[in-house]
């Protein structure tokens, strides 16, 4: 018994013995870790992160270690404390491949692309047995960061694994603090640098930034805070207010960014407001219509995935001018081109504010919008070009809308509507209608600006008709034509290449027909334009009248941008109108000839051709004053030498023709108008009269 108790005491001191060794052994490599100069570790740290990331890593300053538990860990983990590491002055070079580009194309690139004053982080300790380098906050003090994109898409931001290094890094989150962050972004040509500072006293935000820079040539400015925790992984949201200015454009946004580095989502309030809507796409690459002054608020929705990127700017309400503007738009990423589509309605249109869609707004107006004032002062057409070259960038399906339109007496217009639609940079109005003078004006164009063309021109194509147009609205400020009643119904159809509403006009081709078939007029104003003295003296003492409108008709043949009239004839029951002559689109000229033919006994008809000339800007209206003279001469001669009655005789008109055929000439305008394909001249008639080319 003795024997087995001496032996059981050796095996208990033994296995006391290998125990203490065991826990001895651990205890010591604690201690030793604890009390280790891990600044000797700085060189294969280095070597390792750098051979995770593929780029130069350095930690040049002092480094520390401690050692904390992670109660975020289940189980046995959580007994296992974490090294927590601090290093002083750490920098983070570029990849390689981008410092060699920048050295061959010229271009300066810092050798860093991050730097701080301190950085801390804790280290999984058994993830290293995996060899991986699992990071979850990384914290930066005074960081300086360089973020670029060149030309060809590539960015210094994403970290690509060695796949020949075992070695992998997890990082999850990045802390910072006052600091600065430069952005050189060549796609979109900007070099803007935002300043960091910390906010201690603020729940939602951790930092305020200010941002300065150039944005495509335009001058960059703003400020506004972000979150301190920026989420490399997950779907944590990043949030971030701010106002931003781009050369004319104001920006305001409050919101969240998701994965911000990938930009996986966003979603904030966004007020949008600017000189014109077309200065957004030096922002945004979108092709906008040139606008007065505009202003909208919305929600902006982006969901990044790939190449199947959707912003979404919903619920948005504004005004651009002095009208109102509400709607949706959405844009998409596609192949070849990105896609914009939507709906965009106004309750109340000022007519004025469509006017820098055209060109057709004054040189302070298009100075306001950044544009150079290029409208000269004699011309009335808009001469300001069309920017074709942005129009392949995108294709568009946008309809909109206008309840009721604001506009002056002059301009009989209200409720409009059309769909724009670009495709591979042909642009399409289908269709463009609203109500005109009572009537219809329903109408289709295509501007095909795809720079087909040698000469880098827009091939346009114009179809319109009107139908139950009434006189007395289309000239409202006639109070002659306010007892008139008669519709008109008009046809056209042009074809044209340019650059301009102006170059597009001065080179248009095709037809214009016009008719009316059965009506009434004042016949005090037939009898003004026949300068039937007696009959107008009549009439002003015992009131107007009205008279049949047995037909109106004209037929316009449009070649090189001169309009001349096949024929243009106005015939009631008591005189027939003839109006001959040419109206010229590229000179901008009238010349016009009316010629009143009384069909009744008329008494001190003075009847004489009355001229329409001048400019589009400076029309002038003007009486045959020789065949006025002879007329009135020869009364004059009659009166000295015969009875009062036979001096009265020059001054008597007697009726002309009566039947005046109207079927033929109605059945003439009503027929279809052609134009040739854009950039060809109309054939000349081969019956009837035959029209002149300006160039000739």
């Amino acid at each position: 018994m003795k024997v087995t108790h001496m032996s059981l005491s050796r095996r208990t001191k033994l296995a006391l013995a290998a125990g203490g060794v065991l826990l001895a052994v651990p205890a010591a490599a604690l201690i030793v870790l604890y009390h280790y100069d891990w600044n000797k570790a700085r060189p294969w740290l280095n070597e390792k992160v750098s051979a995770a990331i593929e780029r130069p890593f350095a930690i040049r300053g002092t480094l520390a270690l401690s050692w904390q538990r992670q109660p975020q860990e289940l189980g046995w983990r959580s007994l296992v404390p974490w090294p927590h590491l601090l290093a002083r002055d750490v920098h983070l070079g570029n990849p390689a491949p981008m410092l060699a580009a920048a050295t061959h194309s010229g271009d300066a690139v810092p050798a860093d692309m991050a730097s701080a004053a301190e950085l801390s982080f804790s280290l999984n300790p058994l993830a290293l047995l995996e060899q991986k380098i699992t990071i979850p906050l990384l914290s930066f003090t005074a960081p300086q960061v360089y973020l670029q994109r060149t030309a060809d898409g590539k960015n210094n931001w994403t970290f690509q694994q060695n796949r020949q290094s075992p070695w992998r890094l997890d990082l999850q989150r990045v802390v910072f603090s006052k600091g600065s962050v430069r952005l050189v972004d060549a796609p979109q040509h900007i070099d803007a640098t935002a300043h960091l500072d910390t906010l201690a006293q603020d729940s939602q935000y951790g930092v305020s930034w200010r941002a300065e820079g150039r944005w495509n040539k335009q001058p960059v400015s703003g400020q506004g805070k972000a979150g301190a925790v920026l989420s490399l992984q997950g779907d944590q949201p990043f949030p971030l207010q701010g106002k931003v200015q781009v050369g004319l454009v104001n920006i305001a946004a409050e919101g969240t960014l998701t994965r911000p580095l990938q930009l996986a989502a966003i979603d904030f309030r966004l007020k949008v407001g600017g000189a014109s809507m077309a200065r957004l796409y030096a922002l945004t690459g979108l092709v906008l219509p040139e606008t007065p002054p505009f202003a909208t608020e919305g929600r902006l929705r982006g969901t990044l995935a790939g190449r199947h990127n959707r912003w979404t700017y919903e619920q948005f309400t504004g005004r651009v001018g002095s009208s109102d503007i509400a709607g949706q738009l959405v844009y998409e990423q596609k192949q070849p081109r990105g896609h914009l589509s939507g709906t965009v309605q106004s309750k109340l249109l000022q007519f004025a504010d469509l006017g820098p869609l055209i060109g057709a707004d004054s040189n302070a107006s298009k100075q306001a919008r950044g544009l150079p004032a290029v409208q000269p002062s004699e011309k009335v057409l808009p001469v300001e070009t069309f920017k074709t070259e942005r129009w392949t960038s995108i294709d568009a399906d946008v309809s909109y809308r206008a309840a009721r339109i604001v506009r002056t007496e002059q301009l009989p217009i209200s409720h409009l509507e059309t769909e724009f639609h670009l495709r591979d940079g042909v642009l399409k109005l289908t269709p463009l209608n609203f109500d005109f003078a009572g009537g219809k004006l329903a109408s289709t164009v295509t501007l095909d600006g795809s720079g087909r063309d040698a000469k880098n021109a827009i091939r346009a194509d114009l179809a319109a008709s009107a139908r139950g147009i009434r006189l007395k609205e289309l000239f409202p400020h006639l109070p002659q034509l306010q007892a008139t009643v008669g519709v008109i119904n008009a046809d056209t159809r042009l074809s044209a290449t340019g650059n301009s509403v102006a170059t597009l006009l001065a080179q248009s081709n095709g037809e214009l027909k016009t008719r009316i078939s059965q009506g009434q007029i004042s016949k005090l104003l037939l009898e003004q334009m026949g300068l039937n003295i007696g009959s107008i003296v009549l009439t002003k003492l015992v009131g107007d009248k009205q008279v049949k409108l047995n037909c109106l008709a004209g037929d316009f043949a449009v070649t090189d941008g001169l309009a001349q009239t096949r024929s243009f004839i106005v015939d009631t029951e008591d005189a027939t109108v003839r109006i001959s002559g040419a109206v010229s689109l590229d000179d901008e000229r009238l010349d016009l000839t009316m010629k009143p033919d009384s069909k009744g006994l008329r008494i001190i008809s003075l009847r004489s051709p009355i001229y329409v000339r001048g400019t589009f800007k400076r029309p002038d209206v003007d009486i045959d004053k020789g065949v006025l003279a002879l007329r009135a001469g020869g009364a004059i001669a009659l009166a000295t030498l015969a009875a009062p009655v036979a001096a009265l005789a020059p001054l008597i008109s007697g009726g002309g023709s009566s039947d005046t055929p109207c079927a033929p000439l109605l059945a003439e305008a009503a027929r279809k108008p052609v134009a040739p394909p854009p950039g060809k001249k109309l054939a000349p008639r081969r019956q009837g009269q035959e029209y002149v080319s300006k160039r000739n």
